[in-house]
């Protein structure tokens, strides 16, 4: 190799000795980024996933709390209905057992006052006659 050779291939080398020495670098500095803890952004990460969390088990505890309440009330309301069903029911059972025992009543006194005439009531006109004749 000539001397013009040399000095032609010294600037490539130059260069290229620069871009090794950037090139080192950057992997050393990327390195070193890679191997430093990471506390803030793991905590920050980690925090912001338990306030989710905390707040979707809030959530769902509300929900759970607001539903609870609804189905004790229709609950509530269901058997008020039932009770008022059945207190209906059994008022119509005495007002229907009253009504039997008065016609009940009422047939004893017709049957009681047919036993206890004298003279059936379609002989009455006869027995009339009768009383008539011997009063004369």
């Amino acid at each position: 190799m000539s001397l013009r050779d040399r000095i032609e291939d010294a600037p490539d080398v130059v260069l290229e000795r620069a871009l090794k020495n950037f090139r080192s670098s950057v992997h050393a500095w990327s390195e070193a980024a890679y191997s430093r803890p990471r506390t803030a952004a793991s905590v920050v990460r980690h925090r912001s996933w338990r306030l989710a969390a905390s707040c979707a088990l809030g959530c769902v505890l509300a929900a759970g709390s607001v539903t609870g309440v609804v189905h004790e009330r229709h609950h509530r309301q269901e058997m008020a209905r039932v009770a008022a069903a059945a207190r209906t029911a059994e008022h119509e059972r005495q007002v229907a057992a009253e009504r039997v025992r008065v016609e009940d009543e009422d047939l004893l006194a017709t049957v009681d006052s047919d036993v206890s005439r004298e003279v059936p009531s379609a002989m009455e006109p006869l027995a009339q006659l009768m009383v008539e004749d011997e009063t004369k």
